[in-house]
C-alpha cells in the first residue's frame, strides 16, 4: 500500500486479472504456451501489424531488434533522456550508443536536427523513444533513415494506443519495442513484445528468445514437435503464460484507460496553465497519445530548487518522480565531450506528476494546487 494520499500510479487490476491467473494454473500449463499465442495474435491485431513476438521485457526485445539489425561496434543514435535500459541494450549488442539532444522543454522527444548531425560512417540505425506516450517526429526521422540508409528501431515503452497521424507507434520504423512492466498502461508485472513487418526479422526473433531452439516446449508436450535442433545462440527471453493471462486481461481495458487518461491530461493542462515558471510538455498535442506519464519542467531553479518542490508535494501526501536521469550522466556511460543541454536542463528540472485511470477530477486540483503552493514557496534563486 501506498503512504501517499495520492501515489504516482495505480495498478488497474481487479477480478479479471486474479481469475484469469487462475484459469491458467487450472489449465495445468504456466510456460511459454497458448496465452502467449493468443497476446500475440490480438496485440498484432491492435496495431494492424503482421507479427509480434512476446519476449520477458521491453530490454528484451530491444536487444533482440539492435542484435539482429546492428553489427558489433556499429553505431546507434539515441537519446539520453530515457531510461537506462534503451542504452544498454546497444551496448549488450556490442554496438555503440551516439546520445543526440531532445528538442525542447515543450517536446522531450530525440531532435532530429541534432540527430543529422551525430551520423558517422559507422552509423547503422536511430532508436527513438516516445516519451510519455508522445510520437517523435517520425517523419523527420524516417527522412533521415532513407537518406542514410539506417534503420529506425522504435522504443515504444511508453506508447501502447499512441499514433503519430494516423499510424500506430511501434509499427512505423522497421522493428518496435513495447514495455509490460508494472506502471505502464498495459501490465503483467514483466513482460515485453517487439514488433514488425518483416517475415525474416519476426522468425528470428522467435527463435532467439528460446535459446535458438527450432521448437519450444508447449510444441513438444502437444506432440507438435518430438525434438530440436539449436541453430543460433539465443536467450531465455520467452514470457510465460500466466504473464500473457494477465496482460490479455490489460489489452482489453486499454481504450477505456487511455480514454480516461485523456480526460485527466486535459483537466491537468487546463490547471497547470495558471502556474508561473513551469512547462507543460505536449500540451495541445495533435496526435493521439498513452498519456503514460505527466511530466512538468522548471523554467528556472535546477535540481536543488526540484527536489524542494517534490518534498513540498511529498509533505502533503503527493508522490512525484523523476524521467529522467541523463543516462549520459551516469558513470558506465559518463564521456564530458557530449554536449546535451537541453537534456540536462529537463533531466535537472522535471517533475512527474501522478496519473492513472482511476484518479479523480478532485484529486487532479489537490495535485495542482499544491504545486502552485510548491513553486510559489520555492522561488528561483
Amino acid at each position: 500500500m501506498s503512504e501517499y494520499s495520492i501515489p504516482l500510479f495505480e495498478l488497474n487490476f481487479g477480478d479479471e486479472e486474479a481469475e484469469a491467473v487462475s484459469a491458467t494454473i487450472r489449465s495445468g500449463w504456466i510456460s511459454m504456451g497458448p496465452r502467449v499465442a493468443e497476446f500475440e495474435a490480438r496485440f498484432a491485431a491492435e496495431l494492424k501489424i503482421k507479427h509480434a513476438v512476446a519476449v520477458n521485457s521491453c530490454t528484451a526485445a530491444l536487444h533482440l531488434a539492435i542484435s539482429m539489425l546492428v553489427g558489433e561496434g556499429e553505431e546507434v543514435i539515441l537519446p539520453s533522456m530515457t531510461f537506462v535500459a534503451t542504452v544498454n541494450a546497444v551496448r549488450y549488442a556490442g554496438a555503440k550508443p551516439v546520445f543526440a539532444d531532445i528538442i525542447g522543454l515543450g517536446d522531450l522527444s530525440i531532435d532530429p536536427v541534432d540527430v543529422r548531425k551525430k551520423i558517422t560512417p559507422r552509423t547503422k540505425a536511430i532508436l527513438p523513444m516516445h516519451y510519455a506516450g508522445f510520437a517523435c517526429d517520425m517523419g523527420a526521422l524516417r527522412g533521415i533513415a532513407k537518406e542514410y540508409d539506417l534503420f529506425v528501431l522504435e522504443d515504444a515503452a511508453h506508447a501502447p494506443g499512441s499514433f503519430y497521424g494516423e499510424e500506430r507507434c511501434g509499427t512505423i520504423g522497421d522493428i518496435g519495442c513495447f514495455s509490460f512492466f508494472s506502471n505502464k498502461n498495459i501490465s503483467c508485472a514483466e513482460g515485453g513484445m517487439l514488433v514488425t513487418d518483416n517475415d525474416a526479422n519476426a522468425a528470428r526473433a522467435r527463435l532467439m528468445r528460446s535459446h535458438g531452439m527450432t521448437s519450444v516446449s508447449y510444441e513438444r508436450a502437444s506432440g507438435h514437435a518430438t525434438s530440436y535442433d539449436v541453430v543460433e545462440l539465443g536467450y531465455n527471453y520467452r514470457l510465460d503464460d500466466i504473464r500473457a493471462a494477465l496482460a490479455l486481461t490489460q489489452l482489453k481495458k486499454l481504450a477505456t484507460d487511455l480514454e480516461k487518461r485523456r480526460d485527466l491530461r486535459k483537466q491537468y493542462e487546463n490547471n497547470l496553465r495558471g502556474i508561473e515558471g513551469i512547462t507543460t510538455p505536449y500540451s495541445d498535442w495533435a496526435h493521439r497519445s498513452s498519456n503514460y506519464i505527466l511530466p512538468i519542467v522548471l523554467q528556472t531553479g535546477g535540481v536543488a530548487r526540484r527536489d524542494a518542490i517534490r518534498v513540498s508535494l511529498a509533505d502533503r501526501g503527493i508522490q512525484t518522480s523523476i524521467h529522467y536521469p541523463a543516462v549520459h550522466r551516469f558513470s558506465i556511460y559518463k564521456d564530458d565531450a557530449v554536449e546535451l543541454p537541453v537534456t540536462e536542463h529537463v533531466a535537472d528540472n522535471e517533475i512527474t506528476l501522478p496519473l492513472f485511470g482511476s484518479m479523480s477530477n478532485r484529486q487532479v486540483r489537490q495535485v495542482t494546487d499544491a504545486l502552485a503552493q510548491a513553486v510559489r514557496d520555492n522561488p528561483a534563486k
